[in-house]
Order: C-alpha cells, then sequence, then structure tokens
C-alpha cells in the first residue's frame, strides 16, 4: 500500500502480509517505518479484515535493523530527548506487537540482525529458510543487547542462559542453531518459507480467534504471576470461553457431523 514505506496487502483469506521492501539494504528500518510500524500494530487490534500477520522481507534479508544513514548518524548529532523518544518508539513496536490479540508469523528470509531480529523475535511464530541467520547484534555496535524488550523477552523463548550468550556476543546464529535452541519453530528451503508460513497463517485466521487471542494475552500476563494467580486467571478466562459463541458452535458441528464455522464470538 502506498501508504507505508514497506508492503503491507491484505488478503480475502483473513492473512495480511507485511513486506519489508528496502531490499538494497536488507530491508534497514527508518523513522518513518518505526513510526508506521508503532502505528500499524495498534491499528490492527481493530482491522476486523485481518485475523493474522505474516512478516516477511524482500530479496537476501528480512530486516537488517535501524539504517546507519537514515537513523545512526541524525541521532549521534540529537538532544538526549530526542534520542529517548526514538527508543520508546521503537519499543513502542514490539509492545504493540505482543499486546496485538492476532497472531503474527515472522517468515524470515534472510538475515535477522539488530532490530529486525526483534521484530522476529516478538512474533508468536518463527519460521526461517536454511540460510537465514539471526543477530542480536547491539553490542558489537557499541550498545546495550538489552533494546525494544529483547531482554525480557528473549530468555523467556530460549532461557537466560543462552540469551545471555547471545545478547552479549551479538554473534551470527544460524538457522539450525535457531531451531535447536528453539528461537525457530520450524527451519524450510527457501521456496517453502512462504508458502508454509501462509498455511498455517490460513489455518489461524479460520480457526477459533478468541481462543487464540486469550491464549496469546494469558501467555505473555502470566510471566510475573504466582501460581495460585496464573490457575485463577485461566479458570475465570476459560469459564467465559465455555459460554462463548466459538465453543458452543464446536458443540453444534459436533453434534451435526460438520465442520464447525468460527466466527471469533
Amino acid at each position: 500500500m502506498s501508504d507505508f514505506d514497506f508492503r503491507f496487502e491484505r488478503g480475502a483469506d483473513g492473512v495480511a502480509v507485511l513486506t519489508f521492501d528496502r531490499p538494497d539494504s536488507l530491508n534497514s528500518l527508518t523513522f518513518t517505518i518505526y513510526r508506521q510500524l508503532e502505528q500499524l500494530f495498534l491499528d490492527l487490534e481493530n482491522d476486523d479484515a485481518v485475523r493474522c500477520i505474516v512478516l516477511t522481507g524482500k530479496g537476501r534479508g528480512f530486516c537488517s535493523g535501524g539504517s546507519v544513514e537514515d537513523i545512526i548518524g541524525p541521532l549521534l548529532e540529537s538532544e538526549l530527548d530526542k534520542t529517548l523518544a526514538f527508543t520508546r518508539m521503537t519499543g513502542a513496536v514490539v509492545r504493540n506487537m505482543l499486546r496485538l490479540s492476532k497472531p503474527i508469523i515472522a517468515a524470515i528470509n534472510g538475515v535477522a540482525a539488530g532490530a529486525g531480529a526483534v521484530l522476529a523475535l516478538a512474533s508468536d511464530l518463527r519460521l526461517m529458510s536454511e540460510t537465514a541467520k539471526f543477530a542480536f547484534l547491539f553490542t558489537k555496535v557499541g550498545l546495550t543487547g538489552a533494546d525494544m524488550g529483547a531482554a525480557w523477552l528473549l530468555p523467556k523463548v530460549i532461557g537466560s542462559g543462552r540469551a545471555m550468550e547471545l545478547l552479549l556476543l551479538g554473534d551470527k546464529v544460524d538457522a539450525a542453531e535457531c531451531h535447536r535452541i528453539g528461537l525457530a519453530n520450524r527451519v524450510l528451503p527457501a521456496d517453502l518459507l512462504l508458502p508454509e508460513a501462509m498455511a498455517i497463517a490460513r489455518r489461524l485466521a479460520n480457526g477459533p480467534c478468541l481462543a487464540q487471542a486469550m491464549t496469546k494475552k494469558l501467555l505473555w500476563a502470566e510471566w510475573p504471576m504466582d501460581l495460585d494467580a496464573a490457575i485463577e486467571q485461566e479458570a475465570q478466562a476459560q469459564a467465559l470461553l465455555l459460554r462463548a459463541q466459538d465453543h458452543r458452535e464446536f458443540y453444534l458441528s459436533w453434534m451435526e457431523q460438520r465442520d464447525p464455522r468460527f466466527l471469533g464470538r
């Protein structure tokens, strides 16, 4: 769409595909792209035409992080308040991704570095091409590896020991190792990556969206809770969904021996 500095296409199947589209710079990010992403992930909550989102990149890269020319140079000349406004905005992108009730699938077709690695990390599922790599390279350029929520999120995905190594060293991690440590859900040949991501996205989009939304919300909400609080929250949530239309539709379809038609209510 012309409103964005990346491609964003809504499909009739409820799946939207967001493609980073600056292949000459391995799909680096600009100030404008960050602002657009922050607002888009906020707006998608109320977009009934979209039930699942796929992120991918054009060309050899998924996303190489912030542009050296467009972001790093100007930030070095800016005042602290403007720098802080920028870092808060980049964190808001991740926060909006995690709070979005709809599933996000990253189809990582090439290098995901810096902020690009965090955007992939903030997705709910991560599929990687066999030649793709992660690189949380912040420390290699003199910045903290704790950026955009990475130090909060990465240990929850792969454990604190491995997260410490990846964030301290900033080395590239290939797809096979990402799969071994749980950073990648699946690793696929390059030509099968996007088709597989789209197949999973369509499955989610056609599924019980209310149940998926509640699952995503509780998974993140329960991290700071003790066991009793988590069990009580799940009991309340499940009681509501047991009375929801989608669960009733499952029951009716089972009784009538037909496929359910979930409406997300």
